[in-house]
């Protein structure tokens, strides 16, 4: 009797496993490698600029000298080097070191005075980046770049640390910038809560920290002048959920669209279900195109009291409810719910407010707050 003869396996479904791992190491790698370099263009940025000021302050303080010296070491530097020496970039530089030297002017032994005198760029900028300015310096220098460009330093402080902490790209800093993050947190907080976010961005304590006025929607391409239904806007959100999860903030995960649960024979239906995980609880979101009614209100109270009662954890936070919508009334909200109710209105809009307009409501809603001893 001859040997079975053995079938021949294609090798690619046994080595997927394989493939997949070896593709996640590389590009752990990959991201790693493109972090760390980053991080080196930052600090060398850094001081580039701490020796061009340091250099005008030994020089001459006449009118155009430094306008002069970043023109000449502009020339000097392309010649030698190559790109990335413009009078612009420079100038950036110098800016950069002038905005940020108290992020390093804490460390008892800066990078400066570690470099040799006769090498100041050579590796121990590399060998000390870790240590001294990883912590300090984590965004790229077209993040920098953009930062600098804003003139409110709590403002610019606040879109720092957010963009930290969320790993937001340089689109999506813009984005978020463009949108008035910062305005929308601050106009749901008190005076004390928007100096919070300079010094500390959002954290998420308790829901109201979860709040934006408004919130912005232009991502989704509808035109606030056409004609769209609640399922419209609902599946516009699906169709957009990453972009919407970055708009809703930290920590939200989607469970399902219309929820459904049954009470008394009658179907009932949550637009949206996301939960929490800073918060630890399910967060339902209403979707209403028109004015906000006491019976949205009263809707969203029984979604909530249905989740409390039948599907959240004993070890879990209370549900929370939200409802956006297209015109909200604040009084309308305090008049009909409990004060303890755990359910929120905010506005949507579908196209991006001038920066200029988010800030006048800012200073408004600010001058309207009485003074306390903590918000002066």
């Amino acid at each position: 009797m001859k040997p079975r003869t053995a079938i021949a396996k294609s090798p690619g479904e046994p080595l997927l496993p394989l493939v997949k791992e070896i593709r996640g190491l590389v590009q752990s790698a990959r991201r790693t490698a493109s972090q760390n370099i980053n991080t080196l263009q930052v600090v060398t940025n850094f001081e580039i600029g701490r020796r061009i000021v340091e250099y005008e302050q030994r020089g001459s303080r006449r009118a155009g000298y430094g306008e002069r010296i970043l023109k000449e070491l502009s020339c000097r530097l392309t010649k030698e080097i190559g790109r990335g020496f413009s009078t612009t970039n420079l100038k950036y530089m110098r800016l950069f070191y002038v905005e940020y030297y108290e992020t390093v002017q804490q460390i008892p032994q800066t990078l400066s005075a570690q470099l040799p005198a006769k090498t100041p760029m050579e590796t121990p900028i590399s060998q000390t980046v870790s240590d001294q300015f990883k912590p300090r310096f984590t965004l790229s220098w077209s993040h920098y770049i953009f930062l600098m460009n804003i003139d409110n330093r709590d403002e610019r402080r606040f879109y720092e640390i957010e963009s930290g902490q969320n790993q937001w790209s340089l689109s999506e800093l813009k984005r978020q910038f463009n949108s008035g993050i910062y305005e929308r947190l601050a106009l749901s907080r008190d005076k004390q809560g928007v100096k919070s976010l300079a010094d500390k961005g959002q954290i998420i304590t308790n829901p109201q920290d979860l709040l934006k006025n408004p919130v912005i929607l232009e991502f989704l391409g509808l035109d606030e002048k056409a004609h769209y239904s609640e399922n419209d806007l609902e599946s516009a959100i699906i169709d957009k959920l990453e972009t919407f999860l970055l708009e809703l903030g930290k920590g939200f995960l989607f469970e399902s669209r219309q929820k459904r649960f049954t009470f008394d024979a009658d179907n009932f239906y949550v637009d949206l279900v996301f939960y929490n995980r800073i918060l630890r609880g399910y967060v339902l979101i209403d979707l209403k195109i028109g004015k906000l009614t006491n019976e949205n209100l009263g809707q969203m109270q029984m979604y909530v009291n249905y989740y409390n009662r039948e599907v959240k954890l004993e070890n879990e936070n209370p549900t929370i409810g939200m409802i956006l919508c297209k015109t909200k009334n604040d009084a309308l909200v305090r008049l009909t719910l409990p004060e303890d109710a755990n359910i929120y209105a905010s506005q949507y809009l579908l196209y991006l407010p001038s920066k200029e307009e988010l800030k006048r409501k800012l200073i408004e809603w600010s001058e309207s707050l009485p003074e306390t001893p903590e918000g002066r």
